[in-house]
């Protein structure tokens, strides 16, 4: 790719893994990759636990919003990343999927969701490391 890769993370509700895995990506790729995220269901707010899991590591997803899936974004995205968003998620021909199976942090203690943000830090990290591009 000549351009930045462009990655699209989506979960049923975009409130918490989703948003999670989105303000990793922003983090440790910086501008070199396009980050988006949706929910095939989405919530009205982000996960409060996921915000302040998040915020214990310095990232802060305050200002993000649950988004709908649409076509035009998963199309638009060079890598997919679902989050059990089950049969929601379209599929198209020639993009990279992959499925991550997390625990849903909806509902959790802070100290679960601290692991699923954990756990989800060293997915993108490696994530990253396998992007074509300027990342």
């Amino acid at each position: 790719m000549s351009r930045k890769p462009t990655v699209l993370f989506v979960c049923v509700h975009n409130a918490g893994r989703s948003q999670m895995a989105a303000g990793w990506l922003r983090h440790l790729a910086g501008d070199a990759v396009e980050v988006r995220s949706a929910g095939s269901e989405p919530a009205d707010r982000i996960n409060p636990v996921a915000v302040e899991a998040m915020r214990e590591v310095g990232i802060d997803i305050t200002d993000r919003t649950p988004a709908r899936l649409t076509w035009d974004a998963a199309e638009a995205s060079d890598v997919i990343v679902t989050m059990g968003c089950g049969d929601a998620c379209p599929v198209f021909p020639g993009k990279r999927y992959e499925d991550w199976q997390l625990t849903d942090p909806a509902g959790q203690s802070l100290d679960v969701v601290r692991q699923v943000r954990d756990e989800i830090r060293g997915r993108v990290a490696h994530l990253i490391s396998t992007l074509d591009g300027p990342a």
